[in-house]
């Protein structure tokens, strides 16, 4: 087998023994060539030159940078990149979320091993995956009636809600304090919120926040 017949891949997950085990499993194929395991979005935005990775098989939620603002950003740099999501929640909103930033792909964590080898065949071959726990949950879901937030807002969403700043979210996003201060308004409008703590609620109820060990809405002004 020549290296062009290998898919290149970056597994992003900060719990090790998961990274790991998702390697282990990799490395039993042929075809597939595990790069690196990171531990969450910012170092593999930092390696993402470096490494040229085929295939990103990343945790949606981690601390520092989670996995949909970091899909965002490789997709920015290297729009060729697959993304395949893992994550513990098939709440709806998370998927939605996951698709509209770029994902080709969603899996949850209790997935068969050999299940993620497909979704990474699937996605390799041009197609999107959803495991059978997600289709079931979007085919569940009913469709919300409110006008939809852009991929930016979604990202700034997360940053709000799990207790940052303006000036934090800016940093992380390399945007100015204006900018973030005009997407806030605009989530509050179309999500009918006025308030930030409002923000978070929505957030927690809607599953944005599970285990990312945010703060709670007491804690941000």
């Amino acid at each position: 087998m020549t290296d062009t017949d290998l898919t290149r891949v970056v597994v992003v997950d900060d719990h090790p023994m998961v990274a790991e085990g998702i390697e282990a499993l990799l490395d039993s194929y042929d075809d597939i060539e595990v790069l690196a395991t990171l531990s969450d979005g910012h170092q593999i935005i930092e390696q993402l030159d470096a490494l040229s990775p085929d295939l990103i098989l990343m945790d949606l939620n981690m601390p520092g940078m989670n996995g949909l603002s970091a899909t965002e950003i490789i997709l920015e740099r290297k729009p060729e990149t697959r993304i395949l999501l893992l994550s513990m929640h098939d709440t709806p909103e998370y998927i939605r979320s996951a698709l509209s930033h770029g994902a080709r792909g969603y899996c949850l964590k209790d997935v068969p091993t050999e299940e993620i080898k497909h979704a990474i065949d699937v996605v390799m071959g041009g197609g999107r995956y959803l495991c059978n726990g997600a289709e079931d949950a979007m085919s569940a879901s009913i469709p919300n009636a409110r006008e939809q937030l852009t991929n930016r807002e979604q990202t700034i969403l997360l940053q709000l809600a799990s207790g940052k700043s303006n000036k934090a979210v800016a940093n992380t996003l390399d945007i100015s304090v204006r900018t973030v201060e005009t997407h806030r308004k605009n989530i509050k409008r179309k999500l009918g919120i006025s308030s930030t703590a409002g923000l978070t609620r929505y957030a927690l109820e809607h599953g944005v926040l599970q285990g990312t060990g945010a703060a709670t809405s007491s804690d941000i002004s």
